[in-house]
């Protein structure tokens, strides 16, 4: 069992999910005619993934945006090639996308340490140009935040979201009786003995027809792609949204926010989930939590609950049901376990994938 320490949280305030920079390859060196010198090729500029930085931290180290590479020395009779600009580094997030200014990618960096070229520097002067340097591409680009957390959490208002964020970290995330609880995602950080980090994202409040905008809609939805993992949430007695709108099990809540992921985004129903049942301190819970289990294993049978326009085409399929009170704790420490179990889960496969992948390329190689 996993025990935990020390929690931290850290409230990143306004998230910032993407920055738009201008970047410049360095201009190449001149050419000597005379001696047939070579002038340097300008520096490139790369964009580097880093771990511990954020888009903010770069728009305040750099406010301008501007980003060019070193110039390439001018050939000269003590140095006939001339020497190579200096490369420029843009150290950004991992888990970025970066895309030009009309929306097309030009790569992604998932890991730390990898690296993408976004402007190539100049050509130093030679004789085939008539010893005239050429000026290095000159582009805007952006960076888009694809991953902004480990898990992220998905539930209708008042399933106790941020009172769980609360009890898994010790974030205090403004907790109110109205419809939209958080207005932006905050990120919990929960540690581990052994210093893992965990991220968790508290996202804006989805509200049936949020796939058709209302209200956060695809603000939200957006965040929802960005984190590795899902963490369902739902009060085990059900919950109702508004006078107007009709109670809703905990079944029906699940198949709710299931239908509104779908609809904005296919894929999104294949991520791996988690089923977190919230408030197991009331009355009943425990015959509720035992109805919703059973329904959740055939859900076929139950899907007249339903409107028809509500049911899923695919049924979420959930690695753990997790039974919690975010008001006593109960649950807690073992849904925490469960959490660093599914994600390490994930990470052994990847690693496994692209094992087998490097070895593929090389057998193809070699072959």
């Amino acid at each position: 069992m996993v025990q935990l320490s020390r929690i931290c949280f850290r409230k990143y305030g306004n998230l910032m999910d993407n920055l738009r920079l201008y970047v410049r390859g360095g201009s190449g060196g001149m050419g000597l005619p005379r001696l047939g010198g070579q002038g340097g090729s300008g520096g490139d500029v790369w964009v580097v993934a880093t771990k511990n930085t954020t888009l903010k931290r770069i728009k305040d180290k750099y406010p301008q945006k501007r980003f060019v590479g070193g110039a390439g020395a001018n050939s000269s009779i003590r140095a006939l090639k001339g020497q190579r600009g200096k490369d420029k580094e843009i150290l950004a997030p991992v888990g970025i996308a970066v895309t030009t200014d009309d929306g097309k990618i030009i790569g992604d960096l998932n890991t730390e340490g990898e690296r993408l070229m976004v402007a190539k520097g100049g050509s130093g002067g030679t004789q085939y140009s008539a010893f005239e340097p050429s000026r290095g591409q000159a582009k805007h680009i952006r960076l888009d935040l694809k991953l902004i957390a480990d898990l992220g959490l998905v539930g209708f208002p008042n399933a106790g979201k941020s009172s769980l964020l609360t009890a898994l970290s010790n974030a205090t995330p403004q907790i109110a009786s109205y419809a939209f609880t958080t207005l932006r995602p905050e990120i919990g950080k929960v540690m581990y003995k052994d210093y893992k980090q965990i991220s968790v994202a508290d996202l804006p409040g989805l509200i049936e027809g949020a796939h058709i905008n209302k209200g956060m809609g695809h603000k939200f939805l957006k965040h929802v792609e960005r984190t590795k993992q899902l963490l369902f949430v739902v009060d085990v007695s059900g919950f109702q949204l508004a006078s107007k709108t009709p109670f809703r099990s905990a079944f029906e809540a699940v198949q709710l926010l299931t239908k509104e992921l779908e609809l904005y985004k296919e894929e999104l129903v294949s991520k791996p989930a988690l089923l977190v049942v919230n408030k197991m301190d009331l009355p009943d819970a425990e015959d509720k939590l035992a109805e919703l289990k059973e329904q959740l294993q055939n859900p076929d049978e139950f899907s007249d609950l339903l409107p028809d326009d509500m049911i899923p085409k695919n049924y979420m399929t959930f690695r753990h049901v997790l039974p919690v009170s975010a008001a006593t704790g109960f649950g807690i420490e073992h849904l925490k376990s469960c959490i660093r179990q599914s994600l390490n889960e994930d990470e052994e496969m990847e690693t496994k994938v692209i094992r087998q992948e490097r070895l593929q390329a090389l057998r193809s190689h070699l072959h």
